[in-house]
Formats: C-alpha cells, sequence, structure tokens
C-alpha cells in the first residue's frame, strides 16, 4: 500500500496569504497537510481558497485534475493503475464501539502504519463576533499541552512515539489528524487522547500562537491578493460568517482568552458532531476499543450556533486596482449543493468548461489560442451553508479586458448551447478512472476522502455506487445544469490597474 513516510519534525507556524481562509493555524510535524491541502497550495493567489475554507471532499471536487500534477498523474496512470483499481474495491468496515463511536475502517496489515482523520461538526464560522480567529487559534493549541504534559514534554512524547498529530479549523468543521507506526499505537493513542480530552491551553503557548498568527495577518496586509480577497469575501456574504476571515483581525486575537478557547473546545468536541475514518494496520475489535479510549468520554451533545444559509450576491463587479503588470481575475455565478440531483449533471458540466487543465473549454481559449494566461480554470465552491462556480485566471494587465469578455464569452456559449456528446464522453472517462489517483493514493488521503464521504452524508458504499451515477447522465441533464447556473449575472473582481485606463493606454 502507498503511504506517507514519517516525520519528526517539530511544529512551526508558516502563515501564508491563502492559509487565512484555509483555517490552519500552524504547520509541521504531521504537521499533517493532507493531500487535498497540498493540491489547492499550487493555485493561483487570487483563485477558490478564500471562497473554499472547508476541505475539498471527494464530492466537492469531483473530477479535478490538480494542475500542478497533472502531467504526473497521467504518467503515473497506467503504472499504479493495477494497484488503484484494488484500492477502489478496498472492503471498508463500520466500526461502532460499546459507547456508540462510529468509525469507518480500511484495514491493510502489509505496512506497520495507521491514520487516523476525524472532523466535529463546526469550524470558524462558530467564531463569535469580536472574536474572530478563535477557532484557528484553538487548532494550534493540542499539542502545546495536554493532561499532565507541558507542552515540550508532549512533542517530546510524540517523537517518541513517531507519531504526528494535527489540527486544522475549516469554516464548517474542526479537523484532526494522526499518523503512526502500529507498534507504537499504544502511546499514540494515549496522547492523541489527552489531546482531544484534556488539552492544556496554557497561557505562554497561547501568547505565543497569537503572536505568531498576528505577523501573519501584519504581512497579509500588504498583499494585494489577500486584501482583496478580504473584500471580496466581504462583497459576496454581506456580514454572514463566511465574510470574516478565519485568522481573525488583530483586533479580535487581542480580545480572545484562554476561557474563551475551553468554552469552545467543550462546546465543539462532542460525539453527537464526529466523523471517524482509520486505514491501515489496525483490526477492527482493536479500533472499537481506541475509539472508546480517545472519545468516549467527550460530552453527548454539541452546543453550537447556528449559522444560515447565504447565497453569493451576483451581479457586482470588484475592482481593486494596484499598479501591477499582472491583473487577477475571479468571477463567481450560482453553484449547487451536493445533495441536489443534478449534482453529477454540474460537475461534468464544470470539468468540460475549466476544471480539467489541457481540454477545458476555457484553458482551450484562453490559453492555447490566445496565450492570455497560463492558466485559467473553474471550480465549483461547496461549503455547508453556500455553494458557487467560480473562474480564476490572471494575465497582462493590458489584455485584462480582453481576457475577461473571453471568459465571459466562453460560459455564456456552455449556458446557451452546452457540451457536446463527444466532451461529455471523455470528461466522463476521466472522472471515472481519475478517482482512486485523486482520493485513493495514500492511507491519509483514503482517511481524509471516508471522512468528508461521511460529512455528505453520501453511505459507506459510495465509491462503488459512484460510476454508475455518473454514467447515468445525460446530454439533456447537463445542458440543463449549464443553463440554469451559468445564464446568471456573474459577481466579478478584477485585482490591477483600473480596466478602463489599461484599455485606454492610461498608468493605472
Amino acid at each position: 500500500m502507498m503511504s506517507f513516510g514519517l516525520m519528526r519534525m517539530r511544529g512551526t507556524f508558516f502563515p501564508s496569504p491563502l492559509v487565512g481562509e484555509g483555517g490552519r493555524a500552524k504547520l509541521g510535524r504531521m504537521r499533517g497537510v493532507p493531500a487535498w491541502q497540498e493540491r489547492r497550495s499550487v493555485q493561483h493567489p487570487s483563485t477558490v481558497s478564500a471562497l473554499r475554507a472547508d476541505p475539498p471532499s471527494p464530492t466537492r471536487g469531483e473530477g479535478k485534475l490538480y494542475r500542478a500534477v497533472a502531467t504526473l498523474c497521467f504518467a503515473l496512470f497506467f503504472l499504479l493503475l493495477p494497484a488503484l483499481a484494488a484500492r477502489a474495491e478496498m472492503n471498508i468496515q463500520e466500526v461502532k464501539s460499546k459507547k456508540g463511536i462510529t468509525a469507518w475502517l480500511v484495514e491493510d496489515h502489509s505496512i506497520p502504519l495507521i491514520a487516523i482523520r476525524f472532523v466535529f461538526d463546526g469550524g470558524s464560522a462558530q467564531d463569535p463576533a469580536g472574536k474572530e480567529g478563535l477557532v484557528n487559534l484553538m487548532t494550534g493549541l493540542f499539542d502545546e499541552g495536554a493532561g499532565d504534559l507541558d507542552s515540550d514534554a508532549f512533542q517530546q512524547k510524540l517523537d517518541d512515539a513517531g507519531a504526528e498529530m494535527s489540527f486544522q479549523a475549516a469554516r464548517d468543521g474542526t479537523y484532526g489528524s494522526m499518523r503512526m507506526l502500529s507498534e507504537e499505537k499504544s502511546e499514540a493513542f494515549d496522547l492523541l487522547k489527552l489531546a482531544v480530552n484534556r488539552p492544556r491551553f496554557d497561557q505562554a503557548p497561547i501568547d505565543r500562537i497569537r503572536a505568531q498568527v498576528l505577523s501573519g495577518i501584519l504581512a497579509n496586509e500588504r498583499d494585494p491578493n489577500t486584501v482583496a480577497q478580504q473584500r471580496w469575501l466581504r462583497a459576496i456574504y454581506g456580514e454572514h460568517p463566511y465574510s470574516r476571515s478565519d485568522q481573525g483581525t488583530k483586533e479580535s486575537l487581542t480580545t480572545i482568552t484562554d476561557d474563551d478557547i475551553r468554552a469552545f473546545h467543550k462546546a465543539n468536541f462532542a460525539r453527537d458532531g464526529l466523523h471517524v475514518a482509520v486505514v491501515g494496520d489496525i483490526d477492527a475489535a482493536t479500533l472499537s476499543n481506541k475509539l472508546d479510549d480517545v472519545f468516549g468520554d467527550l460530552p453527548e451533545k454539541q452546543t453550537l450556533a447556528p449559522v444560515a444559509d447565504v447565497a453569493p450576491k451576483l451581479g457586482q463587479q470588484l475592482e481593486v486596482n494596484y499598479d501591477l503588470p499582472q491583473t487577477s481575475l475571479q468571477l463567481a455565478w450560482p453553484g449547487v449543493k451536493r445533495s441536489d440531483p443534478d449534482f453529477f449533471a454540474t460537475v461534468l458540466m464544470n470539468e468540460i468548461l475549466g476544471g480539467s487543465t489541457f481540454t477545458s473549454r476555457l484553458f482551450s481559449e484562453v490559453r492555447e489560442k490566445r496565450g492570455l494566461a497560463y492558466g485559467v480554470s473553474s471550480d465549483l465552491v461547496d461549503n455547508q451553508h453556500s455553494h458557487a462556480l467560480l473562474v480564476t485566471t490572471a494575465t497582462r494587465s493590458d489584455r485584462a479586458a480582453e481576457t475577461l469578455s473571453i471568459v465571459r464569452q466562453v460560459v455564456k456559449d456552455m449556458a446557451e448551447n452546452g457540451p457536446t456528446e463527444e466532451e461529455l464522453a471523455a470528461i466522463k472517462k476521466y472522472m471515472i478512472g481519475a478517482y482512486a489517483i485523486n482520493n485513493l493514493d495514500s492511507s491519509s488521503s483514503i482517511a481524509a476522502t471516508l471522512v468528508e464521504l461521511q460529512v455528505d452524508n453520501l453511505g459507506i458504499d459510495y465509491i462503488k455506487r459512484r460510476a454508475a451515477l455518473i454514467d447515468a447522465v445525460t446530454l439533456a441533464d447537463v445542458k440543463a445544469a449549464a443553463k440554469k447556473l451559468l445564464s446568471a449575472d456573474p459577481a466579478v473582481m478584477v485585482i490591477g490597474p483600473p480596466l478602463a485606463q489599461v484599455a485606454g493606454g492610461g498608468k493605472g
């Protein structure tokens, strides 16, 4: 089985202009950057990441050919095909502990590694007004001391056990991960139990992590794309929690106390909002006991604040003017809920429009025919309370108006005419064949995939049913989805010199 190698590196914080909207407080020791985070990080700075903070699930990112690894994936596809085909047929067991904790398990005893991935419902959208950044700050503290172990002692125990632990905040969930050697699983699970149930939230680590987050916020204030994304979120979402930075602000971070962190931990870490997946060298009986050890003593019910659904505010153009040689363009149309009957029709349409790197219509018109950009893409954004289809690209500032016009025309043509039979057949074949590469290529990615299938309530047999669901979509279905979503007037953001000035030859 393919798996990640173990790392024993101490956690360090590295704020990024995009991470602020992706919700990670720290990176390191796992700092288990899951496959989805690695893939997202290669996109252009003005892309979907600020709109989508939740980890893309295997359905939210259906069929996405991740741009930086596209060529490699195709080269490796045939080499890996037998193993990946077997992976797609893997046996997923539902394990239920004596205390009622449910997990999905894929046993693999060929390598002595275990990966566990879990999520509690409720993420940074739960930040109280005036205390934005609370959940993100909390997730940076779980390895900074737990139980009787202070920060240094806890991290030394992790190193001694050869374990890698990570927590991340997303808009709608608080995620945790651990990878461990199976021979050290007792020690590793004991440490995870301490982190989940008895985090110390000592003042010294709180102050240190807060200072690191603040340094990232200050750095981001000088980054045009980060500033623009914050304006975009406010324009799109208004006063909804999705409009706020997961990292918080300089003002909000200073108001967060250890009592605030403890209160949210108590409200959030409860069994009824928990989803767990485990992959590797462990059997169902052993896992059942470990589930009770780690999660069984948590409160039964979460106490979360309600979050309303919100439709992105379309039909507006936002210009964030900087004197830059390159202009970034971002356009948003309505999206689709994961539970909608036309979900797969929309996914297939999006892949043809701009999801597949080298074969999409946008790539053909913007990159291949005119050389206006290195890349252009469309993504389906699926948060729990809002949905959108986002097109992003970047081009020379003196050709930004032309590029924007071409993008609009390509989308208009898709809305009016839809794809061809040939395009639909090709993208179906790709989406069915590439699923294992994109979602089942390691122990950690399998665990992440299984957790998101639980969050999306798709059923333990979804992977087996998926190909038939895709095959069942007709050309008429895809055309109807295109017309329904793409006929709307989009929201547009331009980051660069004013369009009118560059079009007229003036200085931005």
